[in-house]
């Protein structure tokens, strides 16, 4: 029976313990990615804020380039095998990753660091079209957009609170012992939720599995394509990873060079974005009314570029003596236009993404949808590359400001969205009805 409300779906065992796994993988991904971060940006005394632009942009290539090499062989391995048993699997792999982290924290090695990175985006890319195919096949039609949304949310929570736990812990012991712990514990604690998760049945039981990973790359994203309206939400979808990379890689530095902000500051900024993201994912079963509504596609594209735009004009001039901690920093009412900017840019990206994904789910067929989610993450990691170099170019070659950096991504999303919704002239269409019953709904 459909739960009547997302949040009842927490109660359930064929939603409670997967969320929970992916939760927890999303909070070990990000509490050593960015004590890794900060490693880099704060304590890396002898060298240049050049090299720590660059070693942040690196470690963000290193997480996603697995997505493109091995997303086409996790995507036949997501169809073909039975998924509960996969994901122990993936989970297992994990603990092995994080107890390399551990030594790679506590010498402080930067180099091991990057290489555990790599392994962390690897088995990242195998859990992906798992997390996405997972979804369909034990949620009614009128749940996807909720369990996207608590997915959504619980995502963007886990990036919040890993993040905010890794990133305290490293800070105030840069040892490295807490942090290598947590992410330790986390792994192990994974795994035994995952244990809990229900079985589900294959997919597809007579598929053989392409190892070729340069071949069935290139035949996976023909798969994608074969679906017009499932591939341009999925170019749309890895536009949007493209900005939020963007933010994430570069308000690091971003708080210590222009805003004058030692971690705390970048931490409640990191922390405004992520809720502001989980809130919107939330909020989208409410306005779509439990159904797919692509009008909000349009609405949360146009916040992105408005609030994009508004953080470029918000920000000070360049700030360079010292810094400053969260309470000094927001007492300047000034800075409080740059935390609403923050938020609004994550409310309407959660707007933006969750119909997106829910999309996808619906109108892929069920037998490949692992492989077309695999698909999806294959563009998500070349545009995320993109926005890396993207922003090695802008930050490095040109030498311009995090802000401007901003501002040109904003400006971007205005062409990039304007042209998938010229191709996708529904999503408009939609928009307008959504926007005509709101009045009704209003008078």
């Amino acid at each position: 029976m459909s739960a009547k409300s997302q949040f009842e779906l927490l109660g359930q065992r064929r939603f409670l313990p997967f969320f929970i796994t992916q939760f927890l993988g999303a909070f070990n991904d990000n509490a050593f990615k960015n004590s890794m971060l900060i490693l880099i940006a704060f304590y890396g005394a002898n060298q240049s804020a050049e090299t720590a632009r660059f070693l942040g942009n690196l470690s963000a290539a290193l997480f996603i380039l697995p997505f493109f090499l091995f997303s086409s062989t996790a995507g036949q391995i997501g169809d073909s095998v039975e998924k509960s048993w996969l994901i122990r699997q993936i989970k297992l792999f994990e603990i092995i990753i994080m107890s390399v982290a551990v030594i790679g924290f506590m010498s402080h090695s930067v180099e091991l660091l990057l290489v555990v990175l790599f392994f962390m985006g690897t088995q990242s890319a195998f859990f992906g079209p798992v997390k996405y195919g997972y979804l369909p096949q034990h949620l009614d039609e009128t749940e996807l957009v909720g369990g996207n949304g608590l997915v959504g949310m619980g995502t963007f929570l886990a990036i919040l609170t890993g993040m905010l736990i890794g990133g305290y812990l490293f800070t105030v012991s840069s040892s490295g012992f807490w942090v290598s712990m947590l992410v330790l514990t986390v792994a192990i604690s994974g795994y035994l939720s995952a244990s809990m998760v229900p079985y589900t049945p294959i997919a597809q039981q007579d598929l053989q599995v392409n190892w070729n990973i340069f071949s069935q790359t290139w035949k996976t994203i023909r798969l994608t394509r074969s679906n017009k309206t499932v591939f341009h939400c999925v170019v749309g979808i890895s536009w949007f990873w493209f900005i939020g990379s963007t933010y994430m890689v570069q308000l690091p530095l971003y708080t210590r060079k222009i805003l004058g902000g030692d971690p705390t500051v970048f931490n409640m900024l990191i922390g405004l974005f992520c809720v502001g993201i989980g809130t919107g994912s939330v909020l989208c079963e409410k306005l779509s009314h439990h159904r797919i509504e692509t009008a909000l596609v349009p609405l949360g594209a146009t916040g992105l570029t408005l609030f994009g735009v508004d953080l470029y004009f918000a920000t000070p001039e360049l700030i360079s003596d010292g810094l400053i901690g969260y309470r000094d920093w927001m007492s300047n009412p000034l800075n409080w236009r740059i935390a609403v900017d923050i938020v609004g840019i994550g409310v309407f990206g959660g707007f933006y993404i969750v119909p997106l994904l829910a999309v996808v789910q619906q109108r892929s067929e069920r037998s490949i949808l692992s492989r077309v989610i695999a698909g999806n993450n294959i563009l998500n990691a070349l545009f995320m590359v993109a926005a890396a170099l993207f922003a090695m170019l802008i930050l490095v070659v040109l030498g311009l400001k995090e802000d401007d950096l901003f501002l040109l991504v904003a400006i971007l999303n205005v062409l990039v969205v304007g042209s998938i919704l010229k191709l996708e002239p529904e999503f408009i269409d939609s928009l307008r009805r959504w926007l005509r019953i709101q009045r009704r709904h209003r008078q």
